[in-house]
């Protein structure tokens, strides 16, 4: 007799909603593709259980929770996590790390308030998904990728030097704290003494 229910295992990178707007069901619909763990914070809740979403934890004020506990039944297995609106991020994420997951996104994140989530990337693989944009980190401050012709956004420290190198040659841009970057197509190469983000734009 077989089971054919979801185990969840921590594999897949987890999604930390934190704000929705701006954003289109189509572009992060492919998140949930292979069911991961969902943590949403108190004012997308709305939002994503119109999108029929299964949430695994909401993170929320104690009124809030109070306010709704009929969800505790409607989405079981549910737990609510006591957070207030500038910790969102930070408690979705401690509390990802405490159950073992190596890899989140994180959707309505401010890009700007990257340097917050230095503690856990030391340990974790961070995606930010805001401004139409998905957002990685070089960690190492080197990547070559390959990329169509269009525009890119770098982001780091403000003065940061990027050198770029591509068929066209090599250029150096200075971050302020961003810079945008005209792509040709082909293969790119990233260098910075230190880590820096890029910012692809969803499709």
């Amino acid at each position: 007799m077989s089971s054919h229910h979801f185990v969840k295992e921590q594999q897949e990178p987890a999604v930390v909603i934190l704000d929705v707007k701006g954003f289109d069901w189509d572009q992060i619909s492919g998140l949930f593709e292979w069911v991961p763990t969902v943590l949403v914070a108190e004012p997308a809740v709305e939002q994503v259980l119109s999108w029929g979403i299964k949430i695994d934890v909401i993170l929320a004020s104690a009124a809030f929770q109070k306010e709704n506990t009929y969800l505790l039944e409607e989405q079981y297995p549910l737990r609510f996590l006591e957070s207030e609106n500038d910790e969102f991020a930070k408690d979705a994420l401690h509390y990802l790390m405490a159950s073992d997951h190596r890899a989140a996104h994180l959707v309505g994140f401010e890009i700007s308030y990257y340097e917050d989530l230095s503690l856990f990337m030391e340990k974790m693989d961070v995606c930010i998904f805001n401004q139409a944009r998905k957002y990685f980190p070089v960690k190492s401050g080197d990547l070559k990728k390959w990329y169509p012709k269009g525009e890119l956004e770098l982001f780091g420290q403000k003065g940061q030097s990027v050198r770029i190198e591509n068929q066209e040659g090599v250029q150096e841009q200075f971050l302020n704290p961003s810079s945008a970057f005209h792509t040709q197509e082909g293969l790119s190469h990233f260098y910075s003494e230190k880590l820096f983000w890029i910012g692809e734009p969803l499709a």
